[in-house]
């Protein structure tokens, strides 16, 4: 026998929280490094799109401003 499944939020009727779209956010830059933390793991790792509710053009741009950031030492490679 499996265990039950978790229920997801359509499921339970919790909306999911659009971290880009708030009003505040135009673009993504790697200079906000404020935003691209709330895109990071505790240990340092990009989260996926499907734990942070964001399209997938939405994710390229995060993703090539997170690297970029971590290049010019804005943001940890690693949260050691």
């Amino acid at each position: 026998m499996s265990a039950p499944r978790k229920p997801s939020a359509a499921r339970t009727g919790r909306t999911r929280k659009k971290p880009l779209l708030a009003p505040d956010v135009t673009h993504v830059d790697y200079k906000d490094t404020a935003l691209l933390r709330t895109f990071l793991s505790d240990r340092g790792k990009i989260r996926s799109r499907r734990i942070t509710g964001i399209t997938p053009q939405q994710q390229r741009m995060v993703n090539r401003a997170i690297k970029n950031a971590r290049e010019m030492a804005l943001l940890p490679f690693t949260g050691r």
